[in-house]
């Protein structure tokens, strides 16, 4: 059984594979070729987008949903995370999807079960489907990433759609610029930068990122509106230059984006959203079907 844990469990290959079955998605040509399958989301951290997105996925495939309601599971009664996964496993699931706030969960979750573990994002390690996604998305506009530059600006260190990304894009061609404060920036053979005004004429594409204050050991910005003022992303610095600008969500916006570019035909941000239910469609179809 294979599993989803990081973007490169999956072969370049694969990968293609993936995306030409989103493209097939994306425009409504699906069957229902997972009916009588079952699939488990597990979120012990909040989700909107990503949450959403697996259950419309899956019931478009006729997969029938179950999900933990972690609040008032066993796991507040003291019940290991291990054990937790192995009594879903027990049940007859074909994937569990997780999200945890610490990194490595999913990972150890999968070496319990039987049942695809699909990662929905774990601490600041990986997010492996939201880098499907942007790729998925980067490709519709471009078509072609070799030798296209993209700078991914924001709290990066914290960041594991960043992590994702980087080695995902990476992997397709394009150089990744990596833009932010000294205490937000990763070790990394990347190319980086404190400054976006510095790259701004070379790129074609900006990853704006949320500021992941919630994964902070301790305050490193004097506030949210100091960063802003040296990070968002605002129709000054972008200008009329030809470049698409991606987010994970959610935006904090005039923190990362500015509400002008947010509306501009430039921002991919809703695309994104929508692109992420064809490509975990594609995932699922993946990882439960092509067996």
């Amino acid at each position: 059984m294979k599993h989803l844990i990081r973007t490169d469990d999956f072969t370049t290959k694969e990968i293609e594979s993936i995306l030409a079955d989103a493209e097939l998605f994306s425009d409504g040509r699906f069957d229902k070729i997972l009916r009588d399958k079952i699939i488990i989301t597990l979120f012990f951290e909040n989700s909107t987008r990503t949450r959403s997105s697996f259950e419309i996925a899956a019931k478009r495939l006729g997969a029938e949903i179950v999900h933990l309601d972690v609040a008032n599971s066993s796991t507040k009664k003291g019940e290991t995370l291990v054990d937790t996964a192995m009594n879903l496993d027990a049940m007859g699931p074909h994937a569990i999807i997780v999200r945890h706030q610490n990194s490595g969960v999913p990972k150890i979750l999968s070496n319990h079960t039987k049942a695809s573990i699909i990662n929905a994002g774990d601490g600041a390690h990986a997010h492996p489907t939201q880098a499907l996604l942007d790729l998925f998305t980067l490709k519709k506009h471009f078509k072609n990433l070799e030798g296209k530059k993209i700078a991914i600006v924001g709290d990066i260190k914290n960041s594991r759609v960043a992590n994702s990304n980087i080695e995902l894009l990476s992997r397709f061609g394009m150089e990744v610029i990596l833009v932010a404060p000294p205490q937000f920036l990763p070790q990394s053979d990347l190319r980086t930068t404190h400054y976006l005004a510095e790259i701004i004429d070379e790129v074609d594409a900006i990853m704006s990122l949320r500021t992941q204050t919630e994964r902070h050991s301790s305050q490193t910005y004097a506030s949210l509106k100091d960063y802003a003022s040296d990070f968002c992303i605002t129709s000054e610095i972008v200008g009329d230059r030809d470049i698409i600008l991606l987010h994970p969500g959610p935006v904090h916006r005039n923190i990362d984006i500015c509400d002008a570019l947010l509306a501009d035909k430039r921002c991919k941000v809703l695309e994104q959203v929508a692109n992420g239910v064809a490509i975990r469609m594609a995932v699922l179809k993946k990882l439960i079907y092509d067996v």
